[in-house]
């Protein structure tokens, strides 16, 4: 790690950690507390009144200090479009989140009007996309290029949208989303470093130490919650730094808490709606873990490491793309 990614993480940390205490209480005297859905287990229905939208922190503090105590910092296209996409889903997920928590409704951001904001966001990326890159996915341990041509728009707005909402579906406990989060993140700094591309690197080092603090405030029992804010925003970032970097596979691997929890409820539906019953005793399914009687913190643990293997895996198909 160079000087300059240790200060960053040193900085973005620190000033996480010096944050959260003042904005913690800031948030619950606003009353910006988490609205639990109904269809919350009950032991979750407690949390209601959690401060919330904790993820704007740990969004700002990478790129507010980067930029203002790294001035060097090099903000070239690829880069731009990463803290687009960071700081796009984030507002995406701000506004939900204001809905939910300010208006009392549930629903949040009707489902019509995120899929065209996503939509949006995804066709501006792509746009810029083809002015710095190429619609070829590499072939992990092989020398293969497939060129999907136009279809590679579409995928754009496949990994954004799952990227973000499989995030968002994983933040149910405390730390799971944001644990997770940092292994999934930890491989693009190598990812960045082997494209030649060390701001990168350095942004995403900053981010990870900005989340590291965040972390120390929303593990079991959680002082405040990430929001969709946080949620949809990392979602944005991980996925755009797929794109950017050219490892979309990579990022299935990388990502594969978040693909697994995904998954389980899309097969829970498929099968409610199809067969009238229930694969799963409850989803997301970290949740039937609590069911089956193990406790928040071990279903955590659990989760951190299934994230620390899916890092490796996702570490070793991307280094050999």
């Amino acid at each position: 790690m160079s000087v300059e990614s240790m200060i960053i993480f040193g900085g973005c940390l620190l000033s996480s950690l010096l944050v959260y205490p003042v904005l913690i209480p800031f948030l619950r005297k606003i009353k910006y507390g988490q609205s639990i859905s109904q269809y919350s287990l009950d032991d979750y229905k407690q949390k209601a009144g959690t401060p919330t939208m904790g993820g704007i922190a740990f969004i700002i503090i990478p790129i507010i200090f980067i930029f203002m105590i790294y001035p060097k910092f090099y903000l070239d296209t690829k880069m731009m479009m990463i803290i687009m996409a960071f700081v796009g889903y984030g507002a995406i997920g701000f506004i939900d989140d204001y809905i939910i928590v300010i208006k009392r409704d549930n629903a949040g951001l009707k489902a019509g009007v995120k899929f065209v904001m996503q939509l949006a966001l995804s066709i501006i990326f792509y746009m810029i996309y083809r002015e710095e890159s190429v619609t070829t996915i590499s072939i992990p341990f092989t020398s293969w290029m497939i060129d999907i041509g136009w279809l590679y728009a579409l995928l754009v707005f496949v990994m954004f949208t799952g990227s973000s909402n499989a995030v968002n579906i994983t933040d149910g406990m405390d730390g799971l989303a944001a644990g997770t989060g940092i292994f999934a993140l930890i491989p693009f700094v190598l990812f960045a470093y082997k494209a030649e591309q060390p701001y990168i690197a350095v942004f995403v080092i900053g981010v990870i130490a900005a989340l590291l603090g965040y972390l120390r405030f929303n593990i079991h029992p959680a002082k405040i919650f990430m929001g969709d804010v946080g949620s949809l925003a990392l979602g944005g970032l991980l996925a755009s730094l797929a794109l950017v970097l050219k490892q979309e596979i990579a990022l299935i691997f990388v990502g594969g808490v978040f693909v697994f929890e995904t998954m389980c409820v899309i097969i829970q539906i498929a099968s409610v709606k199809i067969r009238k019953k229930r694969v799963f005793k409850y989803t997301p399914i970290h949740y039937s873990f609590v069911i089956n009687g193990m406790n928040e913190k071990k279903v955590v643990y659990l989760f951190w490491f299934l994230g620390f293997i899916c890092m490796m895996v996702g570490l070793i198909i991307g280094v050999n793309i």
